[in-house]
């Protein structure tokens, strides 16, 4: 029976790949010099760790490490960030976590969206991914249109499709 899955992954090659040329093009600006902006990549936890001066030098990190992830191809939405904190005397950091898989309720919310839609296929969750199945492609292939069109806030690809 034809199948594929619904899966959320990102690429840490090209992440570290933006975070590296964020810290050059930092460096090299000079509206940050002298300033201790910087970006920091946890692989273990997943996560972006952002440090700059003050707020405004943040977001002005903040919008280079996006242009820079955006250029590699890194869909935006998987990252979610956090608060922003203030760590020593002005100095200000934020961390920024790199979703990656689809969390439960989403995942149940994606299997009530094809149930719902009345296409003949069965959604399962995987752990981490949602499996679709059904007797013909072509409902597959409308499935994935579907999905596609629905779910906007969240980065999703449609791997191991089998015939």
């Amino acid at each position: 029976m034809p199948s594929f899955d619904i899966v959320s992954e990102v690429n840490h090659v090209e992440i570290r790949n933006a975070v590296d040329q964020c810290n050059k093009e930092i460096a090299n600006r000079f509206d940050f010099k002298g300033s201790d902006a910087r970006v920091e990549i946890n692989d273990k936890e997943k996560t972006l760790t952002a440090f700059a001066d003050d707020e405004f030098k943040l977001r002005q990190l903040r919008d280079v490490l996006t242009g820079k992830l955006a250029k590699r191809g890194v869909d935006i939405r998987a990252l979610e960030p956090g608060k922003m904190e203030a760590i020593s005397g002005s100095k200000v950091k934020e961390e920024v976590r790199i979703r990656e898989g689809i969390e439960q309720e989403r995942a149940k919310t994606l299997v009530k969206l094809i149930k719902d839609s009345k296409l003949r296929v069965q959604a399962s969750i995987q752990g981490d991914c949602v499996r679709v199945s059904g007797p013909k492609k072509d409902t597959l292939q409308e499935t994935i249109a579907l999905v596609r069109k629905s779910v906007t806030d969240f980065p999703l690809q449609f791997k191991n499709f089998r015939d």
